[in-house]
């Protein structure tokens, strides 16, 4: 049930709450676009996609960082939701068991895998290439996907299961003939969520990759960043560069907003 506020001083101070949330969250992107236009004007945009800088070609760095993310986003609903629906609606021998190692896995900290998963891409000969950095996000990534995704399959009724079983249906059938279908609304959730993390990403990227043409999003700021000097000029292309390299999370977001919002409450409430 919605929570009804009919006081206006209860709605007043609600909203300089959120008012204040959001100049924080705005600010420093109209700071990036204010500085960028400051000196030279638009001039310092097309610079910026028109120019290497430190040796990378901007738009390359858009197409490593899509490329890890739909990467990214592919594996982990296809692992995420087989392995959420085995732990919802089939049972085997330490399935709780299992389930709770996984969820325990929610509890490391990226910085305490970078170690081991250096160790293992160089084993597997992935280290310094893009699936490389896809397999790290997906490992830190996949036990909150399997969570959310459990939850949500466990809102979802038993008696398919009965009936298609009946009916004849093997256990690959009935996961996508019915199930797969009916979680359409939380795996596009969890797809779109990945995607953002993913373009996000620095940490990952930083630590696996070391070829300039392999060069993320994330990545580009901080190599932008040691080229450009303090001077005006410099400034307002640094600032045109930031930009422009937050554009495409932006648009991911402006896109994604409502199924990201119905997501969020997905599974949460079971008839």
């Amino acid at each position: 049930m919605d929570l009804i506020v009919s006081n206006k001083k209860e709605k007043t101070v609600i909203f300089l709450f959120f008012l204040v949330l959001t100049l924080l969250w705005v600010f420093p992107v109209y700071s990036a676009i204010r500085n960028s236009l400051r000196v030279n004007g638009i001039d310092n945009y097309i610079y910026v996609l028109t120019h290497k800088i430190a040796d990378i070609p901007i738009y390359l760095t858009f197409f490593n960082s899509l490329f890890i993310a739909l990467a990214n986003a592919t594996l982990i609903l296809f692992i995420g939701s087989v392995a959420a629906y085995a732990f919802s609606k089939i049972s085997f021998k330490g399935k709780e068991g299992i389930y709770i190692v996984v969820l325990m896995c929610l509890s490391i900290p990226a910085a305490v895998t970078l170690v081991p998963f250096f160790f293992i891409l160089k084993n597997i000969g992935m280290y310094n290439s893009l699936w490389g950095v896809v397999l790290a996000q997906v490992a830190m990534n996949l036990p909150f996907v399997i969570l959310v995704c459990r939850n949500y399959f466990d809102g979802l009724p038993n008696d398919l299961l009965e009936s298609a079983r009946i009916d004849g249906a093997n256990i690959f059938q009935i996961f996508s003939r019915i199930y797969l279908p009916m979680a359409k609304p939380i795996l596009a959730n969890m797809g779109i969520l990945s995607i953002m993390w993913s373009f996000q990403d620095f940490l990952f990227p930083l630590m696996y990759l070391t070829d300039k043409d392999l060069t993320t999003a994330t990545m580009a700021i901080s190599s932008f960043k040691g080229v450009f000097g303090m001077n005006p000029a410099d400034a307002g292309r640094y600032n045109a560069a930031l930009v422009i390299l937050g554009i495409p999370a932006i648009l991911v977001f402006i896109f994604a907003q409502r199924f990201i919002a119905q997501g969020i409450t997905a599974g949460a409430v079971k008839e």
